[in-house]
């Protein structure tokens, strides 16, 4: 929302093509964007133990559901592993999102 079109007039008023300025100025500047919405859409898809119960066949077995059949079968200490690496891996993932977005303030300019 907050990307200033003006970079991408300069870029093709400088005589860049529209392909070149979206690889080399678009690009770079939406890509913390980009990669936080993937890291946000990767880390709740961790969370739809509901949707894998009611889509997926009985011969897949994705990590939800294999975490589920563990806490409702038995209790075994490979789900406390797996629990305290999805923690590590979302503290992980959020102190990548909020690098990306200090970058994304500096690459405009906005220092924070």
């Amino acid at each position: 929302a907050s990307f200033n079109r003006d970079l991408v007039k300069a870029g093709l008023s400088l005589g860049a093509g529209p392909l070149k300025v979206f690889r080399s100025v678009t690009v770079p500047i939406i890509m913390p964007g980009i990669i936080s919405g993937a890291v946000l859409a990767f880390a709740t898809s961790f969370d739809e133990v509901v949707v894998v119960l009611f889509l997926a066949g009985p011969a897949q077995r994705t990590l939800p559901r294999q975490i589920w059949a563990g806490v409702t079968q038995e209790i075994s200490p490979t789900i406390t592993a797996v629990a305290t690496i999805m923690v590590l891996v979302s503290i992980l993932l959020l102190a990548t999102t909020e690098w990306l977005r200090r970058r994304s303030l500096r690459l405009r300019g906005l220092e924070a």
